[in-house]
């Protein structure tokens, strides 16, 4: 009996074990990317949009080709003067587009762009989702940091405490002091609850990106380190030329262009080839062949003014669009710039920063042997170590701002989350 509950003991910790191991998936910044290119819903939606453009332009094209029908019927007929006749009969009916004014052409060019039009908004699309997605990664890394942080900090404020609290009690410190202490430790436990809480969120965010349908505990492994960026002034103006945001709005002006010319084509004949093969007679299987071929030709001569209109529609959208693409290059330009100029900052404010960071700790050394020794009262000490918690925790946030500021870079320059960096 003893030993099989030790083998019960044994197996429950395994099994406990176990349960943790696989309860604390840890993932990459290119896990995370690789997850999101199979499940992220509006990626997925976004691949969706470009299959129904390319089925459009297979349904445009198809009107180029023969239109072949097939028909068989049977049919009874009766009349007062007349017995009732059976007729059955089947036939084959084909139909050419010989010309058009180039419509069916100018459809099929204007869906052909439509097509791009669609593949750039796919890569704009996937390039907002790896910017949201490097944000919420962004987030949980700098969450987990905080509660090492907040919890570093809790336990310094704790040995403050004892430290203010001996002094106390000998008598060389008065209860102002102690009561600040006190005040001090409880604000660094509320800020590791804080943290913790910030985690749970950042935690949903990074689940919603992923596209997971259920929230499971993870942990992400990373660093607040950044790519080699080119630190000179680029060309804005070429960059921009290359943006998918900027082709999407090229190739929109584009099918709109080609779309007037449909319209335009709509005031030039349409001439047809047709031709039938079949047979027809008063029994089955008829054996009576026919057979028929033509041309057909059509021209409108007044529909309302209908054609006229749709000519004047589609100038105004060409119009409308050749706006739209000068103003959203511009657009383009000027957030490039901006993106640019804030990494630029936020790469020097990390060294900053970092410099505060080693003077503070620097500082709150000798600070807190110059107090423990009665050197210092405890009001300057307490500003040094103030100082100190604010320098470690605006460091983080420098960091983490240098992780954003470089995703908005990379997704002003359209980048995607095909293309992985780190």
């Amino acid at each position: 009996m003893k030993r099989f509950n030790i083998c019960l003991f044994i197996l429950l910790l395994s099994l406990c074990l176990t349960t943790r191991v696989m309860a604390e998936e840890t993932l990459t910044w290119e896990d995370c990317v690789r997850e999101a290119l199979k499940n992220n819903p509006d990626l997925i939606s976004g691949k969706e949009q470009v299959k129904q453009a390319e089925a459009d332009k297979d349904i445009t094209s198809s009107a180029m080709l023969p239109q072949v029908t097939s028909e068989v019927s049977g049919t009874r007929s009766k009349t007062e003067s007349q017995p009732e006749t059976d007729t059955y009969s089947y036939r084959v009916t084909g139909n050419q587009l010989l010309f058009d004014g180039f419509k069916t052409s100018s459809d099929k060019g204007a869906a052909s762009e439509t097509v791009t039009a669609q593949r750039y908004n796919y890569d704009v699309r996937s390039s907002n989702i790896r910017l949201n997605l490097r944000k919420a990664f962004t987030s949980f890394l700098r969450a987990q940091e905080l509660i090492s942080l907040t919890e570093e900090i809790a336990k310094r404020r704790k040995q403050n405490v004892e430290l203010v609290q001996l002094r106390y009690e000998a008598g060389r410190e008065h209860r102002g002091a102690l009561l600040t202490a006190e005040a001090d430790l409880a604000e660094a436990a509320f800020e590791v609850a804080q943290a913790k809480r910030n985690l749970s969120v950042a935690h949903r965010e990074l689940s919603k990106e992923l596209g997971r349908k259920e929230l499971l505990p993870v942990t992400v492994e990373g660093t607040f380190d950044i790519t080699e960026v080119n630190r000179e002034r680029p060309d804005f103006d070429s960059l921009a030329d290359t943006t998918p945001f900027l082709k999407e709005l090229i190739a929109q002006k584009e099918a709109t262009r080609l779309g007037l010319k449909s319209a335009k084509a709509e005031f030039f004949p349409q001439v047809y080839l047709n031709a039938s093969f079949g047979e027809t007679a008063s029994d089955w299987p008829p054996r009576d062949n026919e057979w028929s071929a033509g041309l057909r030709l059509s021209f409108p001569i007044f529909e309302g003014g209908s054609r006229i209109a749709r000519v004047a529609k589609a100038k105004s959208q060409l119009k409308q669009l050749q706006a739209d693409e000068r103003s959203g290059r511009d657009g383009v330009i000027l957030t490039l710039e901006e993106t640019w100029k804030t990494l630029q900052d936020a790469i020097d404010s990390v060294s900053v920063r970092k410099k505060f960071l080693e003077a503070a700790r620097e500082r709150a050394k000798i600070a807190s042997a110059q107090y423990a020794t009665g050197l210092i009262t405890f009001d300057d000490w307490i500003i040094i170590e103030n100082n100190l918690v604010i320098a470690k925790k605006v460091h983080l946030n420098t960091q983490a701002n240098l992780l954003v500021a470089e995703a908005n870079w990379f997704q002003a320059q359209g980048g995607t989350l095909e293309y992985v960096q780190n």
